[in-house]
């Protein structure tokens, strides 16, 4: 644990996509209280007007301010984002243990219904799935987390594929620990690390995956900020009012591209490759 505290610190690229995503969480969960304006709040007499200093990054089309809703949406992007890859992580780490660990017909069956999932594209079977329940917040991270489950699966059925015959774990089942106790105290520790790198690099997917489904209209239903449903909103009023595309627009790539890095950086960190270097 020290060795990976020492290696994280030096890697500049981690401490600092660690820094900026720590901010975005907190401006998230302050946005009731850094957001200048209700971010449904309509002043009709300030229509898509550019950044002035009562409204920092402009209007809508309704009035409403842009900052307020950039700010909230932020909220909504990263609970999305968070509790979807918790769903994924959970369930794909599950059935990723007892497909690796036991292997054969139950083995066969997980990884062929996962094979089935993995058949249609992301946005694509996400699209079914918010189709089939209906639109709204707690549909979008169902239908997200699902999409991702197969990922985790294969990641953890991997790792545990290659540990699962090591001295240690013959160890306990020579000494009759139960399959539950091997599973989540032998093996499931040393299946963190893919598991870390997987699960932040699926965070900026799942930012994705919701802001394409609020631009079609079936992720974030309006009022409620979405940074995907403002640029839906945005694209008949783009030369009028170019702010209106542009912050939602500048918002979602650099919390994607901060859960990328991060997520590169990790997986530099954890390579036994550079371990020494």
């Amino acid at each position: 644990m020290n060795t990976f505290r020492k290696r994280f610190l030096a890697n500049k690229t981690a401490v600092c996509c660690s820094v900026l995503l720590a901010i975005l969480c907190l401006v998230a969960l302050l946005a009731p209280q850094l957001a200048p304006h209700n971010p449904t709040e309509m002043f009709h007499d300030h229509r898509m007007e550019g950044s002035s200093s009562e409204f920092l990054m402009g209007t809508d089309q309704f009035g409403r301010d842009l900052f307020s809703r950039v700010i909230y949406g932020a909220r909504v992007s990263l609970w999305v984002g968070f509790s979807a890859v918790l769903i994924s992580v959970a369930f794909g780490t599950l059935f990723g243990l007892i497909a690796g660990y036991f292997g054969r017909w139950i083995d066969g069956f997980i990884m062929r219904v996962m094979d089935v999932l993995f058949a249609f594209p992301d946005i694509l079977l996400a699209l079914a799935i918010v189709a089939a329940l209906g639109p709204g917040t707690f549909n979008t991270i169902l239908a997200i987390g699902i999409v991702n489950i197969p990922v985790f699966t294969r990641t953890v059925r991997g790792a545990v594929l290659s540990i699962k015959n090591l001295e240690y774990v013959e160890s306990a089942r020579a000494i009759g620990a139960s399959t539950p106790r091997i599973l989540f105290r032998e093996i499931f520790p040393n299946v963190t690390a893919p598991l870390l790198v997987q699960s932040s690099l699926a965070i900026s997917g799942a930012i994705l995956t919701e802001s394409a489904l609020s631009f079609l209209g079936l992720g974030i239903q309006p009022p409620d900020p979405s940074w995907g449903g403002m640029i839906a909103e945005a694209r008949r009023y783009m030369e009028l009012a170019p702010g209106m595309i542009i912050w939602p627009c500048v918002a979602m790539t650099i919390t994607i591209l901060a859960c990328n890095m991060f997520g590169d950086a990790v997986r530099d960190i954890l390579d036994p490759r550079h371990r020494g270097k």
